[in-house]
Order: structure tokens, then C-alpha cells, then sequence
């Protein structure tokens, strides 16, 4: 984590310390809108972003020993901790405002089951949602929450 702290500070982002960071594929349609629902619930901005393409992911990931190239999944980077697929997903829904942390009680739900859930969409969503040509620019007022 200090290696991570000390890119951040290097590169001038924002102290991320305290804050879940949630890595996402840039160029997905369906992960872009996720990305934008989130922040529209997330009345306290709580939650930073930072796509599976940055620089920041692929530090953020080798301090957890994994590759971004090699992950084609939401991660959730929380409390120094590591969260893919319908982990990070349903830990990611409890910081949000209204009824949808709710959800977070399919976690009860074997891993597998979630899992291959979240895996068929993940196949599908590039042809179900579209892709972008690149990554998502961030509306000035949401900018300050995206890293790398």
C-alpha cells in the first residue's frame, strides 16, 4: 500500500486512503453506465474510479499481484483488500443511498452461483451494451473522483 501512496502522490492524485476505488473496463457500455449509476447514488462521494486501462490500475492491481490485462472483471479495492466479480460488486452496492444495499444480501449465495451469473453477463455485454472506441471522459463535476 505504501508503494501505492507513493505513485499517488507522485502523479498529484488525490490521497485515496479511506475511499473504495473501483477498477472498471473503460470501454464497456454496460460498465460505464454502472460507473455513472453509482456516482448518482453515492451522495457522499465516497467511491473513486479508475478504469481497468489507466496506469493507476495496473499499479493498483501489481500490488495485489494481479495483471489488468489478464482481468476482465469489476474490481473493488477496499480497506487494502481486493474484490472481483460479484464480490466487488455487492460490497460495492452498500455505500449506495435508497434501498439498494439491500442487495448486498446475495452475498449469502454460494461464490460459484454468483459467479457464473455475473460471468454470463460479463461474455454478453459487449454484444447486449455496445463498446467504446475509448474510455470514458468524466463530466467536469464527477472529475476529481477519477483516478489515473
Amino acid at each position: 500500500m505504501n508503494k501505492l501512496l507513493a505513485f499517488l502522490r507522485s502523479t498529484g492524485m488525490k490521497k485515496t486512503s479511506g475511499y473504495p476505488i473501483l477498477l472498471f473496463d473503460g470501454v464497456c457500455n454496460l460498465c460505464n453506465g454502472a460507473v455513472q449509476f453509482i456516482i448518482r447514488r453515492d451522495p457522499n462521494a465516497v467511491f473513486r474510479f479508475a478504469s481497468l486501462q489507466s496506469e493507476f490500475a495496473r499499479k493498483s492491481l501489481a500490488e495485489h499481484k494481479k495483471n489488468s490485462d489478464d482481468l476482465d472483471t469489476v474490481v473493488l479495492l477496499e480497506e487494502q483488500q481486493l474484490y472481483v466479480k460479484s464480490d466487488a460488486a455487492l460490497r460495492a452496492v452498500r455505500y449506495l443511498s435508497g434501498l439498494w444495499p439491500l442487495l448486498y444480501g446475495f452475498i449469502i449465495l454460494p461464490r460459484p452461483l454468483r459467479n457464473a451469473v455475473y460471468d454470463w453477463v460479463a461474455r454478453n455485454r459487449y454484444r447486449w451494451f455496445g463498446k467504446k472506441s475509448q474510455c470514458m471522459i468524466p463530466r467536469p463535476e464527477w472529475r476529481e473522483r477519477f483516478l489515473g
